[in-house]
């Protein structure tokens, strides 16, 4: 009688609905902890010193605010409409690492401003390749030359 009752409550148990349910939640949180740490981790890699002592956003600071005085106004708002693709929640990020290449090239050439030449040359260095066909529709809809630029991309 005593086997027959548990049997009978293990073949009744909780309904499949039940459990399906919290195996989907199971493998969904799972999977945006998977999500968050690989992000995390990318973050925690660009703070990790390199050879020379400092990490690659300390680079990216110390070129932002070395090349402060020489950005425009309008190399600014340039900037601004470059980055405007870009998701709302990463476009500071986004905008701050590509000022940081932009102020990086601009203090090589030993500018007196920074220029749409060094904007373009910047966004192209310090976006991946796969942004190459945004700033080409973006550089033809404001009939902007881009030949100058074309090595640039094919690196």
């Amino acid at each position: 009688m005593l086997k027959q009752s548990l049997a009978y409550s293990l073949s009744n148990g909780p309904s499949n609905l039940f459990l399906n349910s919290i195996v989907f939640w199971a493998f969904l949180l799972l999977g945006m902890l998977c999500i968050g740490g690989f992000f995390m981790f990318r973050k925690f890699l660009k703070v990790l010193p390199k050879a020379d002592g400092r990490s690659k956003l300390d680079w990216q600071n110390h070129w932002v605010e070395s090349s402060r005085h020489l950005w425009t106004e309008d190399a600014k708002a340039f900037l601004d409409q470059l980055v405007q693709p870009v998701p709302s929640a990463f476009r500071d990020i986004a905008k701050h690492s590509i000022a940081a290449e932009i102020g990086r090239i601009a203090l090589e050439d030993q500018a007196s401003e920074v220029t749409r030449d060094h904007c373009i040359k910047g966004y192209i260095v310090a976006t991946p390749k796969r942004d190459n066909k945004f700033l080409v529709r973006f550089l033809e809809k404001n009939q902007i030359d881009y030949q100058p630029y074309k090595h640039l991309m094919n690196k």
